[in-house]
């Protein structure tokens, strides 16, 4: 792996926090994600299932961790089944992880080849009562391919008809959603990566580059930094793009007078980051612009508020509407007649922010955490508001990420990246 070696102890309270809310005598079992083929002998490349590294650290194919806490034996409480490793797998594949080498990355002692799992499953189950699957519930999940998770539980499912079932997702939603410190030091070096990505754009962009010039400028950055590129697919925006609001053609050339939005953030250790700037590519915001641009700056400052302990996500989307309600007004894209008439359902700021102002944030870009519940400590949320104005031929997003804190104002994680209008058209004429 191209990131820092991550202290065991994070994924020893990642397990003992799991764990600790698993009923009696039940196991629970979380599988790596496949290599996916493109055709003939290649493949995407490996990304692993957050939740089992989450729980473990491991970052390889063909893993499989078991958790069993009130098994009769110490051997069986925590198990990390691996693929096989061997000289000839080094040569052609690179290093896998050892036995050793796993105790060392997890914290797990008792490691078994995979060759070995339907063995002492068979063992485990005799001993147990439940059986937790992992499920994908996210409620933004829209999943067509079959992935291992789901082949091992259609299996379980046939094979012990007669254990009882529990989710593990309910579980890792709450979990996964509020951060320990040393999670929160990953993301921050994402978005310390992410800095400097932005930072080595404003000295090259100029009216003639095209867009996927700009991305292969992050890219370069990025990868230089020890992350393994984009978190999320880049959007590089220029002109009318920026009103498509998941734009990812990157393929147009950057005019004199148009802006460019950014969506663009690195990834460190299966981390996420997340950040959206918009920058004029001659270097100077016009009149227009930057009355645009600066209403949506101050919607974001007035959302900073609102991300605070105690609120929560439904309460904080029916605020930043009236903020953004009152912004359009301002700036005559809205009339009153527009507000009176307005359908609950799709209030009329709607037309120029289409999205929600912030979502989880962590090792996936759309986070573990569910909405319902209350703002808490360590949860981190992105910032994101944004006008959209095709008639007028641009979009505006800015957002960074925030850390809640206990009391008083979130932490922002980007607060050393450009964000102000006149900081930006310096750095761009220096």
């Amino acid at each position: 792996m191209k990131y820092h070696k991550i202290d065991q102890n994070l994924f020893i309270k990642n397990r003992k926090k799991f764990t600790a809310q698993m009923k009696p005598n039940s196991i629970a079992i979380f599988n790596s994600n496949d290599i996916y083929p493109v055709s003939a002998d290649s493949t995407l490349p490996f990304a692993q299932h957050r939740d089992i590294f989450y729980l473990s650290g491991v970052d390889q194919e063909e893993s499989i961790l078991v958790l069993f806490p009130d098994a009769p034996f110490e051997k069986y409480k925590e198990i990390l089944f691996l693929r096989e490793t061997n000289e000839h797998i080094a040569i052609w594949e690179g290093e896998k992880l050892t036995k050793e080498a796993a105790y060392t990355t997890s914290g797990i002692q008792s490691v078994y080849w995979l060759q070995d799992f339907h063995k002492v499953l068979k063992e485990l189950m005799s001993y147990a009562d439940t059986m937790y699957i992992n499920t994908n519930e996210h409620y933004r999940a829209n999943v067509e391919t079959q992935t291992r998770e789901d082949r091992f539980i259609k299996w379980w499912k046939e094979t012990y008809p007669a254990h009882k079932v529990e989710r593990s997702n309910p579980i890792l939603q709450r979990l996964r959603s509020i951060k320990e410190p040393e999670e929160i030091l990953l993301i921050q070096q994402a978005c310390d990566i992410t800095e400097k990505g932005f930072r080595r754009i404003l000295g090259f962009v100029k009216p003639g580059v095209w867009e996927y010039e700009i991305e292969a400028e992050f890219a370069h950055e990025f990868l230089r930094n020890r992350s393994k590129g984009f978190a999320y697919t880049p959007i590089i925006a220029s002109g009318n793009n920026a009103n498509v609001l998941h734009y990812i053609e990157n393929n147009k050339e950057c005019k004199d007078g148009d802006l460019i939005l950014f969506d663009v953030a690195a990834e460190y250790a299966n981390y996420a980051s997340d950040l959206s700037r918009t920058i004029p590519v001659n270097g100077r915001y016009t009149t227009r612009q930057r009355e645009i641009y600066d209403a949506v700056l101050r919607c974001k400052k007035e959302a900073e508020k609102l991300l605070v302990s105690g609120n929560n996500w439904h309460d904080y989307h029916k605020e930043m509407g009236k903020i953004y309600t009152s912004e359009l007004l301002g700036l005559g894209l809205l009339s009153k007649a527009d507000v009176q008439n307005e359908n609950a359902d799709w209030p009329a700021y709607k037309k120029y922010m289409m999205h929600g102002t912030s979502h989880h944030m962590g090792l996936d870009t759309h986070d573990y955490g569910i909405l319902t519940d209350t703002f808490t400590e360590g949860m981190v949320f992105t910032n994101e508001p944004g006008f959209y104005i095709p008639a007028e031929g641009f979009g505006i997003r800015l957002e960074d990420d925030y850390v809640i804190q206990k009391t008083g104002l979130p932490f922002n994680l980007m607060r050393n990246i450009p964000l102000e209008a006149e900081e930006i058209e310096s750095l761009m004429n220096q």
